[in-house]
């Protein structure tokens, strides 16, 4: 299996091979910040599975509310966020599962940041809904 997920403008296409690890939607103010949107939907692949099939991006760092940086890669002619590699889990790449364009695309298996979720928004029956992030609060325990 090969998807491509592309920016607004067509300049900046990834190529993603095989199926995610997971898909997740995350409700957290920071993604509602950068999508401009209630939510972002992001699927993960393995880095070896992620490779940029044309164009140039930028990349913007910033901490995360898991205390570690997450870089986000976007295209400098429209602006699309295309990926971002999450310094928590170094093994994976996180792709803006929109920029797929693909209806069928598979669903999120889980939310987080349910805490920061629009409070009119429900979600399908099945996704496993966390008011954090759940990787991150069992490190604390």
């Amino acid at each position: 299996m090969e998807r491509h997920a592309s920016c607004h403008c067509g300049q900046l296409v990834l190529r993603c091979t095989g199926e995610p690890t997971k898909v997740s939607l995350c409700h957290c103010l920071d993604c509602q910040r950068r999508t401009g949107s209630i939510f972002s939907v992001a699927a993960f692949f393995s880095r070896a599975q992620v490779a940029v099939a044309t164009g140039t991006a930028k990349a913007f760092r910033r901490p995360s509310a898991s205390g570690f940086d997450v870089s986000f890669h976007f295209c400098p002619e429209c602006g699309s966020s295309l990926w971002w590699e999450p310094e928590r889990l170094p093994h994976l790449v996180g792709v803006a599962a929109g920029a797929f364009a693909d209806p069928d695309f598979p669903a999120p298996e889980q939310a987080v940041w349910s805490e920061d979720q629009h409070g009119w928004l429900e979600l399908p029956p099945g996704i496993a809904s966390h008011p954090g992030n759940p990787a991150h609060a069992a490190r604390r325990e």
